[in-house]
């Protein structure tokens, strides 16, 4: 557990160091808060149970579809996994899509409370719960599972896809698992990969970090493809109101929805051929 505390730090600096000169972060800000519930959202809430632990989990979608774990930014559970989550769940042909509250409940809703929340992460902690989470499906419904998720959570897919045998396939968005939590050139499900050309976040997400794990990937022997989008930054996908104000606040203000939905469909594409087959 602890050769996992490097990887953290260092991804949060090589995060931080581009983006909190351009943000104000009061003292006052640093509190950490706990999402908010909605009476009308479409999820239902769930517990899940691993080790001698709980956490609480957010399910949407066809109760016998293929299943997808979703997981987080490094800001929490907050209102853009759950939009990526909807829009897993009514892709043709549908899925099953659960999120796994990493954070246990705590939300960053600016930079120095993401990387509060972050570097307090249990690394290996968190491939437990998503192991926990894709056997739930499993034992819900779902015949085949796999894993996605963005930035940390992308990281994080790709990790699931070396060491939980029970995952089906992953898709991960611009992040990459230091080599002491996983090596890619042992990953066991098929991987789709996406990163934006203009990500500056060195060794995490960058184009020298997406080539890298194409090589690996290579080494594998598994299905993979690694995609690079031209003229995208970091979380291109995140194209609420919201998030785009709050990419733009980071100095990431690209603009390209066309790139959106191709790695949606490439996404739908893998996802059905590997879990609805």
């Amino acid at each position: 557990m602890v050769a996992i505390i490097p990887f953290s730090r260092c991804f949060t600096k090589t995060l931080l160091k581009p983006i909190v000169r351009t943000l104000s972060v009061s003292p006052s800000r640093l509190q950490v808060r706990s999402m908010a519930e909605s009476a009308s959202s479409p999820f239902k809430k769930i517990q899940i149970q691993r080790d001698d632990t709980t956490f609480d989990a957010y399910v949407v979608g066809k109760e016998d579809a293929p299943g997808i774990v979703v997981v987080q930014e490094w800001w929490g559970v907050d209102y853009e996994v759950k939009n990526h989550a909807l829009k897993i769940s009514q892709l043709d042909p549908g899925f099953k899509a659960l999120i796994p509250d990493l954070y246990r409940g705590k939300v960053g809703l600016d930079v120095a409370e993401a990387q509060h929340l972050m570097d307090g992460l249990d690394w290996q902690g968190a491939v437990k719960d998503i192991s926990a989470s894709v056997n739930w499906l499993k034992a819900n419904g779902s015949k085949k599972v796999g894993v996605t998720g963005y930035c940390l959570g992308g990281a994080l897919s790709i990790a699931s896809s070396v060491l939980l045998p029970e995952v089906d396939a992953a898709v991960a968005f611009y992040g990459v698992p230091s080599s002491a939590l996983a090596d890619p050139a042992k990953a066991k499900a098929p991987v789709q990969a996406h990163f934006g050309e203009l990500d500056s976040f060195v060794g995490f997400s960058d184009v020298t970090a997406a080539k890298a794990l194409e090589e690996k990937l290579k080494a594998s022997g598994i299905p993979y493809e690694v995609h690079i989008y031209p003229g995208n930054g970091h979380a291109f996908m995140n194209r609420s109101p919201e998030g785009i104000q709050r990419r733009k606040g980071m100095g990431m203000p690209d603009d390209d929805e066309a790139a959106v939905e191709l790695a949606w469909s490439r996404f739908r594409a893998w996802m059905s051929r590997y879990l609805c087959a």
